[in-house]
């Protein structure tokens, strides 16, 4: 039996644990430790892909085992995350607790949510929507079409730890606002699913002239995440658009 086929299947398992767990820590509240198992399986669902081109053992069960872990890691847990985040934030604007960490140690039950925090789930059904897209479209081999699924995820993900490290009042009073989580969640099921061209940061070769915008990107990122911390995340995935949409207007010019 060759072992080495399977290598690349039992990473992206890795990933699918990862959302499960994930899930249940999103539903209690607990967004840190979500985060945390979130961007662990980002980082396998990335290795799974790389373990299989390297390997030379891509086939359609991997392409189809890929995306079901990808709707949990990056599909379930975002759309979960987002309709917490929004009940948690009524209750720190609200009910006069002291800190954001104060809002989380209350247990909420299914009468504590309100039928405009299930718009959250909104992110949920546009992800698992691209997938499949994803999945028979083939012009994303080297690039995408929409917004990818882990993208989406990490801008979520990224707005409790925002809420739970910045000392910034102007910021706070954005973030906890219904109004901008209401909007972030439709800009983002949108841009999932539309034909906004964006760069892919799969290499090719690593020649600099070869992979200008991808090192751009990449330096930029390093230093947002240096100097903002957890509030870079989700600038950097505003910068990736931008890059992008420019990227695509130099295109459209030549």
């Amino acid at each position: 039996m060759d072992i080495k086929k399977y290598i690349p299947n039992f990473v992206t398992l890795g990933n699918l644990l990862c959302g499960t767990i994930a899930i249940i820590l999103a539903v209690r509240g607990h967004f840190y430790a979500t985060a945390i198992f979130v961007g662990i399986g980002i980082v396998l669902d990335f290795l799974d892909g790389f373990l299989a081109r390297l390997l030379q053992v891509q086939g359609e069960l991997g392409k189809q085992l890929d995306s079901l872990a990808d709707l949990v890691t990056s599909g379930v847990v975002p759309g979960i995350v987002m309709m917490q985040f929004m009940v948690h934030s009524t209750y720190y604007r609200e009910f006069g607790f002291s800190s954001w960490d104060s809002a989380l140690d209350i247990g909420l039950g299914m009468e504590d949510f309100l039928s405009i925090e299930l718009l959250g789930l909104l992110l949920t059904l546009f992800a698992g929507y691209r997938l499949a897209k994803f999945n028979i479209d083939t012009r994303q081999s080297d690039s995408f079409i929409g917004l990818p699924t882990p993208a989406m995820n990490l801008f979520v993900v990224s707005l409790p730890m925002i809420a739970g490290y910045t000392e910034s009042k102007f910021i706070l009073d954005i973030i906890h606002n219904q109004y901008f989580l209401i909007a972030v969640t439709l800009i983002l099921s949108f841009l999932m699913v539309s034909e906004l061209p964006l760069f892919s940061l799969k290499f090719k070769s690593y020649a600099f002239k070869d992979n200008v915008l991808k090192y751009i990107f990449l330096f930029l990122s390093v230093v947002l995440l240096i100097v903002l911390k957890f509030l870079a995340i989700p600038v950097v995935i505003i910068l990736y658009i931008l890059l992008s949409v420019f990227n695509n207007l130099k295109a459209t010019n030549k």
